[in-house]
């Protein structure tokens, strides 16, 4: 897929948590040669620097300037994180990294310090990113919109797998993901500052039962289907 013109193209791709959205973008970006931006690590970074120095994430102010202060950096062609020259990529899986960076997210100054840097790594490069607000508020003009959805109890057997395959997992592990879930979703949707909602013009995708491969194909006659509709585009 060529763009000759020399303009960059945006994919954004929404959706609650453990819909399959980073493996899609990752999948998506290494089949068109774009780069990823992992938003969700983006707030990970940030949350795992403020552990770090025992800031805590929901002191709005404090998180915005080291929202500002970092230094956050993808690898192409990888799904590797480098925050302040630091590979970070396994440091900001942390179950508690995690849940600061859900308590930081829902504060606007950190939110607009990080759509700030996304919005500049577009300028320099096609771009794949995926989260909450990528294509109601991140990048409302994306050229392609996906909102990727699958059921609950689908979105937390993925998640119980994922961690599975990092550590070992006590008998107990589903019922809590399923809980944290639970709770992310009311928060994602609920929260005054660009909350999960599905863009109108996004296309709405439902992965339930489809395998990481059928949802990549899927997505991507989308994606060509819309780059080649009437877009400045070969």
């Amino acid at each position: 897929m060529s763009h000759s013109t020399g303009r960059r193209i945006v994919i954004a791709i929404d959706g609650p948590a453990g819909a399959g959205k980073s493996t899609l973008a990752r999948r998506l970006a290494a089949r068109l040669g774009f780069t990823y931006i992992d938003s969700g690590a983006m707030y990970r970074a940030v949350a795992l620097w403020a552990l770090r120095r025992n800031i805590d994430p929901s002191d709005r102010y404090r998180m915005q300037q080291l929202a500002r202060a970092a230094s956050i950096r993808f690898e192409p062609g990888s799904s590797r994180v480098w925050l302040n020259g630091e590979d970070v990529t396994e440091a900001i899986r942390d179950p508690d990294v995690s849940a600061a960076a859900s308590v930081a997210a829902t504060g606007a100054g950190l939110r607009q310090a990080l759509v700030e840097q996304q919005r500049a790594m577009a300028v320099s490069a096609s771009v794949v990113m995926e989260g909450r607000d990528i294509g109601s508020v991140v990048f409302p003009d994306a050229d392609v919109k996906v909102f990727l959805d699958a059921g609950q109890e689908e979105r937390v057997r993925r998640r119980v797998a994922e961690l599975g395959q990092r550590q070992a997992l006590p008998p107990e592990a589903e019922k809590a993901v399923a809980v944290q879930i639970k709770e992310r979703d009311t928060r994602d949707r609920t929260r005054s500052e660009a909350p999960l909602v599905q863009a109108p013009d996004a296309i709405y995708v439902d992965s339930s039962g489809l395998s990481a491969e059928q949802v990549e194909e899927s997505v991507l006659r989308i994606v060509r289907q819309r780059l080649s509709n009437g877009r400045e585009h070969s």
